[in-house]
């Protein structure tokens, strides 16, 4: 009499399969929280990156004119400010003719990167959204929520400029004469708040024009 084998099928064993159910549980208990969105963390990773960014423009864009006694006013800056409706945004740019008192135009702003338009929007425009030109990434309220900004850490002035060091510098936009009398020899703090309640800061520090998150060592 001849008798078949069966062959057998390789197939999980019971223990494989709760072993690979408890991996896959771990693995997601990880990865959910992470898809919940940290707004006060991407407002503050966000500024952060542009003033970063400010700094680069003034290293690799030397603003010094030595036969115009000016052209400090030409530092590349950042500047905090609000539309007529109350809502935040920021500009980046340089007064590159040195006309208009350390305040520069849409033709003289830094341009986005990720989209190509100007980091720029004028003060008196009704709702800081009206501009389609320019970059979407500067609108502080629209983006994040951030209903104030506190800059009394940063002797009370809204903008932040660098020179061709890389060195940290405020006020320079009624400068006539190249003493330096606007490098910043203190610590700058910028405090953010949003409509949820949180807030962050980010600090810049003197000579190096470091700047970083508050509490966040690595940013």
């Amino acid at each position: 009499m001849i008798y078949f084998k069966q062959k057998q099928k390789p197939a999980f064993t019971m223990i494989e399969l709760i072993l690979v159910i408890i991996v896959l549980g771990i693995l997601a208990s990880l990865a959910i929280p992470r898809l919940d969105r940290d707004v006060s963390q991407e407002a503050a990773d966000s500024v952060l990156s542009h003033i970063r960014y400010t700094q680069h423009l003034a290293l690799v864009d030397d603003k010094h004119l030595f036969d115009d006694p000016t052209w400090q006013q030409r530092y590349w800056k950042i500047m905090f400010a609000t539309c007529a409706n109350g809502d935040y945004f920021y500009r980046i740019g340089s007064d590159d003719d040195s006309n208009g008192n350390g305040m520069f135009s849409q033709i003289e702003a830094a341009i986005d990167p990720i989209n190509g338009k100007p980091f720029f929007m004028a003060n008196n425009d009704a709702n800081c959204e009206a501009d389609t030109t320019v970059s979407n990434n500067i609108f502080l309220t629209k983006r994040f929520g951030i209903t104030a900004i506190d800059t009394s850490g940063c002797n009370n002035i809204a903008h932040i400029g660098f020179d061709h060091l890389g060195r940290p510098h405020q006020s320079f936009g009624a400068s006539a004469i190249p003493d330096y009398s606007s490098y910043l020899n203190a610590q700058c703090t910028f405090a953010f708040t949003l409509s949820n309640g949180n807030s962050f800061s980010i600090s810049i520090d003197p000579e190096t024009g470091y700047a970083q998150i508050v509490g966040q060592n690595a940013s």
